[in-house]
């Protein structure tokens, strides 16, 4: 885990993160830190610590106390806070980005497309004066008009990943505290100094002190806010053994919790598709980013005829240029780290012990000038059945499985049995065809001739199945219901001069 025992501050050039507590970014005091490592070069880019106990507890007393107040601040307060916050982020975007790919290696590109996707959440934030309305009646009885409030619930958590260190969080702390909830934010471990650049942002643009707080660490620090009773409600994206582990934890403390977790994403490809459109999509979608995206197109599904276009797919594939995120021109960079591609690595050494073909294999690819990278090239494979390891499991690399189907309903009916929900797509030309997919699928986010089919923030992230715990997603009109509690008042103003109905002794209104 490349832990080092004491502070790293000696060492000038490197990037130490801090915790925010109670408005202030502060050194952790803790003895435990992790190196964040470059997966281009191992250059060791920054230091990040594990908070303590006591840090843990000290953020969420702030944003206990801070809510107190944040709860009763205007709408309009919060909404024009949210505006400064886009902005800003907007005019840092490209400076964030390179921290970014630093720390996590996607390309350039693909950072300042994880900060956009970022950003759209933000800017549908405020819009809260409407999103937050509740509902009226007039005369539900004589004289009894009944009206729902949306209210916030108080101290809020979120737990984010490697993958999308600016997007997720952005899911997570801006919608939660301009609902009027305080926040105590988590980022991953293993690429937090992009996550603090937006949370600095956020100060800047006015966050009150305790609204918004960040402590780091591993599972000692998920468990604490799991289990700590002020905390109300958390957010979580990631793995699947751990989103389950959190959810199951923190639901047994009485909090809410929504878990967006693992996938194994289908594209299916029927014969009457747009090939170019279609291999274009398939390996951007499976090998941008190097494969690390939740909603990245693992298993494409060609069906009849369309299977003849599977060479001309590795070609395509092969023209990718691996290379460091910060290069000109890559399609593709390294995994997060060296323990990640010997997982990738033993996964594929698997599917060829297992029986299926390696039609491209990216194992040994060679990056001039960064041969110490955690590259990993293009990998496809063909005839691979639906009990092998790495259609079962999620590589979170650069592998795309082929199968092949006879028919439309053979497809659904194989991607139906798959535990996961996260996404699938349908590439075709026939109207017929989509409408049938998307009504006979079982997945929560369904693309029809789109590979990632993420929703714009006006709609929520609906994961389903085994790729998700609770039942409201992130962002959208669900994450409003999610960080807000509906209060239903049902009131009846006498005039004395004029009514009197007498004793009631019935549960009826009249």
């Amino acid at each position: 885990m490349n832990i080092a025992a004491e502070h790293p501050a000696q060492n000038a050039s490197v990037r130490t993160a801090k915790l925010l507590i109670d408005g202030q970014f502060v050194d952790s005091k803790t003895t435990e830190w992790r190196d964040i490592v470059n997966p281009a070069t191992q250059e060791v880019v920054g230091c990040v610590p594990f908070a303590t106990m006591d840090e843990v507890n000290a953020a969420v007393a702030a944003a206990q106390k801070a809510f107190q107040t944040w709860r009763t601040t205007p709408l309009g307060v919060r909404m024009r806070l949210m505006l400064k916050f886009q902005d800003l982020v907007r005019q840092n975007q490209k400076r964030i980005a390179r921290t970014l790919t630093a720390e996590q290696g996607k390309t350039l590109a693909d950072a300042e497309g994880d900060i956009f996707r970022g950003l759209e959440v933000v800017e549908h934030a405020c819009s809260i004066s409407t999103l937050q309305q509740g509902e009226f009646s007039e005369n539900v009885a004589g004289g009894v008009d009944t009206y729902t409030l949306r209210q916030p619930i108080g101290v809020c958590a979120g737990i984010t990943p490697f993958n999308f260190p600016a997007m997720i969080p952005l899911w997570m702390f801006p919608m939660a505290i301009v609902c009027g909830n305080t926040f105590v934010l988590k980022p991953s471990e293993q690429d937090p100094l992009s996550t603090m650049e937006l949370v600095e942002l956020a100060i800047e643009a006015g966050v009150p002190a305790g609204v918004l707080n960040v402590v780091h660490g591993g599972k000692e620090v998920v468990d604490a806010i799991c289990t700590h009773p002020d905390i109300k409600a958390i957010s979580f994206v990631g793995s699947t053994a751990v989103g389950t582990h959190v959810y199951n934890l923190a639901s047994q403390h009485g909090k809410r919790v929504q878990s967006m977790m693992g996938a194994k994403n289908h594209a299916v490809v029927l014969p009457d598709a747009n090939k170019e459109q279609t291999l274009n999509a398939l390996a951007g979608a499976g090998f941008g980013a190097a494969g690390q995206r939740c909603m990245a197109t693992s298993v494409a599904v060609f069906v009849g005829a369309s299977k003849d276009w599977v060479p001309e797919l590795v070609e395509r594939a092969k023209t990718l240029k691996v290379n460091a995120g910060i290069e000109p021109n890559t399609d593709v960079g390294p995994v997060v780290s060296k323990a990640a591609k010997e997982r990738i690595l033993g996964l594929i050494g698997k599917g060829v012990d297992e029986g299926a073909t390696l039609a491209l294999d990216g194992r040994e690819i060679d990056v001039k000038g960064y041969e110490s990278g955690n590259f990993i090239g293009p990998t496809i494979f063909t005839k691979v059945g639906t009990d092998m390891s790495i259609y079962k499991t999620e590589i979170f690399g650069p592998v795309l499985c082929v199968v092949e189907a006879d028919t439309l309903d053979d497809a659904i009916a194989l991607v139906n049995r798959n535990p996961m929900g996260n996404g699938v797509g349908l590439f075709t030309q026939s109207g017929a065809a989509a409408r049938k997919f998307q009504s006979e699928i079982d997945i929560g986010q369904v693309g029809i001739n789109i590979p990632i089919p993420v929703p714009v923030p006006a709609f929520s992230f609906t994961g389903s199945r085994g790729s998700k715990l609770g039942d409201l997603g992130p962002y959208g009109k669900q994450v409003v219901q999610f960080y807000t509690q509906t209060k239903t008042v049902t009131a009846r103003w006498f005039d004395d001069a004029t009514v009197n109905d007498g004793v009631n002794t019935t549960i009826s209104l009249r």
